[in-house]
C-alpha cells in the first residue's frame, strides 16, 4: 500500500521484529465515535455534563460523533485494509440498557452485526464493557458513589456476555478505572464532575468493585481471555526534595497501583489507603476478595510521564509541572522510555507472568488531510521500539493497540484534539486515511 508521502513517513521496524503471535490492534469508545442519538440509546451522565456551562469545549457531545452506528461497514474495512489482527471496541451501556436496567433489543443487535462484521474481516474482537458512558439515570441515583451501580454492572454484563460471548476474542470490564473514578470524582474534570477526596475514595472503591462483579460474571459465563484495561503514567518527582518525591509517590499510588494492586494483590496502598480510610464505603474490607480475580491478561494504557511537586492544602498534596520535553497536542510529554519502564514494573510487582498488552497507546496532533501526521509516526515507532525492549527484557508483552482508529469526540475538548490513523470531518463525516495509517499498514504488511 503506498501514499504520497510514503518516501518520507516509515516506520523503522516492522511486523517481523515482533514475536510471531504478537497481536497489532487499533481502538475506539462508543460514545466517541457511534452517535448516542441513533438506535434508541439513552441519555448518558456525559450528555448531561456536556449541557453544563464551561464543562466541554463549545458545549458538543457524542449524539453524531463519527457517525459509526451507519458506517461501520466503512470502518472495519479501514481496520481490515491497514493489516490489524484486532479491534479493540467498547459497548455502550447506555445503548444495550438505556435506563441501565431495561434492554434495548436495538442496541443488542448493533453489537452484534458489529462482532460479525469483525470475523467476517478476520478481525479478533476485543470489547471493553464499559468506557465512561453510564446511564443518565443510574448517575441521578448516585452513580459510581453508591455501590448498587457496581451489581447494575454485573447485571449488564450477563446480557453482553449471552449475547455476544462465545464470538469476543477477549474482554476487559472497565476502561481506565482510575479516570472514571479519581478524574471524574475529586478532579471534576470528566463526567459527572464531582470534586473532592470523599467522593473519590467511594468511587475508586466502587469502580474496582464493579471489575470484580463483572469477572466473576464472564467466569461464570465461561468466557475466555478475561482481562483489565488501567491507565498508566510514568511519575517523577518535580524536584529531588523530600517533599516533591512524597507527593510523587502519593500520585503513583493513585493512578498507578490503586487497581492493579486490588486486581492482582488483594490489598490497596497503605499510602493511599491513609488518606481514603475516612471516607470508604462501609464493608469495603469485604469487597477485596471479589475485586482479587485471576486474569487472563492485563492491559496498559500509556501515554505520558508526569512531574509532581508539593503543594500546600489537603491531602494528597501534590501538582503538576510541565517538563521540558516534546509535547502532544494535548500537551502531554512524550516519554518513549516510561513505557519500557512501565512494562517492567507492572510484570514484576503486580503480574508476574500474566501476559501484558498495550490497550492503548497515541498521541493528539494538529493534523489534517492535506498535512502529513509524521508525528504520529515517530511516536508509534518510538513506542513500539519501546514495547520491543521490554520484550527483550523478558516481559510478556503480547500485543499493541494504536489509540486511535479515527479522529472522535475528545470528551471535554470536544471534537478539537484529533488521536485517530484515520482523518474524519466532522460535517461530511468523510474519512481519509492518514500517513500514519499507510505508514503502519507497510510495516504491518505480512
Amino acid at each position: 500500500m503506498k501514499d504520497e508521502h510514503s518516501a518520507a513517513s516509515d516506520l523503522t521496524i516492522a511486523r517481523s521484529d515482533f514475536p510471531q503471535d504478537f497481536l497489532f490492534s487499533t481502538a475506539t469508545s462508543a460514545y466517541q465515535i457511534e452517535g448516542h442519538s441513533f438506535g434508541g440509546a439513552g441519555r448518558t451522565h456525559w450528555d448531561a455534563f456536556a449541557a453544563q456551562p464551561g464543562k466541554v469545549d463549545r458545549g458538543e457531545d457524542g449524539a453524531i460523533a463519527c457517525d459509526h452506528f451507519h458506517r461501520w461497514p466503512e470502518d472495519l474495512d479501514l481496520i481490515r485494509d491497514c493489516g490489524l489482527d484486532a479491534y479493540r471496541f467498547s459497548t455502550s451501556w447506555a445503548r444495550i440498557m438505556p435506563d441501565g436496567v431495561n434492554v434495548n433489543p436495538e442496541g443488542l443487535d448493533f453489537y452484534d452485526k458489529l462482532v460479525d462484521g469483525m470475523l467476517e474481516r478476520g478481525i479478533r474482537p476485543m470489547a471493553t464493557l464499559y468506557h465512561w458512558e453510564l446511564p443518565e439515570t443510574l448517575s441521578q441515583q448516585g452513580g459510581w458513589l453508591t455501590g448498587d451501580v457496581p451489581r447494575r454492572f454485573a447485571d449488564f454484563t450477563v446480557v453482553v456476555a449471552n449475547r455476544l460471548g462465545d464470538r469476543l476474542y477477549s474482554v476487559a470490564p472497565v476502561n481506565e478505572p482510575w479516570c472514571v473514578s479519581w478524574l471524574s470524582h475529586y478532579a471534576g474534570y470528566h463526567a459527572p464532575g464531582l470534586t473532592g477526596v470523599a467522593n473519590a475514595a467511594k468511587a475508586m472503591h466502587h469502580v474496582a468493585l464493579a471489575h470484580g462483579l463483572s469477572a466473576t460474571v464472564l467466569r461464570d459465563k465461561g468466557i475466555a481471555n478475561v482481562g483489565a484495561a488501567s491507565n498508566f503514567e510514568y511519575v517523577l518527582p518535580a524536584t529531588d526534595s523530600a517533599a516533591d518525591q512524597k507527593a510523587a509517590q502519593l500520585y503513583d499510588g493513585l493512578v498507578n497501583r490503586w487497581f492493579a494492586q486490588a486486581m492482582f494483590k488483594g490489598s490497596y496502598p497503605e499510602d493511599i489507603l491513609e488518606g481514603f480510610l475516612p471516607h470508604m464505603p462501609k464493608g469495603w474490607q469485604d469487597d477485596l476478595s471479589i475485586i482479587h480475580q485471576k486474569l487472563d491478561w492485563f492491559g496498559v494504557n500509556y501515554y505520558t510521564c508526569k512531574r509532581i511537586h508539593a503543594t500546600d492544602g489537603v491531602w494528597p498534596y501534590g501538582g503538576e509541572v510541565s517538563g521540558d520535553l516534546p509535547k502532544t497536542d494535548m500537551g502531554w510529554e512524550i516519554y518513549p522510555e516510561g513505557l519500557t519502564a512501565l512494562l517492567k514494573r507492572v510484570a514484576s510487582d503486580f503480574t508476574d507472568d500474566t501476559p501484558l498488552f498495550i490497550t492503548e497507546n497515541g498521541l493528539a496532533n494538529p493534523d489534517t488531510p492535506s498535512r502529513p501526521d509524521l508525528e504520529r509516526i515517530d511516536f508509534y515507532d518510538k513506542h513500539l521500539k519501546a514495547c520491543l525492549a521490554a520484550i527483550e527484557t523478558g516481559v510478556p508483552l503480547v500485543g499493541y493497540t494504536a489509540w486511535s482508529l479515527m479522529d472522535n469526540y475528545e470528551w471535554t475538548l470536544g471534537y478539537d484534539k484529533r488521536f485517530g490513523l484515520v482523518h474524519v470531518d466532522f460535517e461530511t463525516q468523510s474519512r481519509t486515511p492518514k500517513a500514519s495509517y499507510h505508514a503502519l499498514a507497510r510495516a504491518l504488511a505480512r
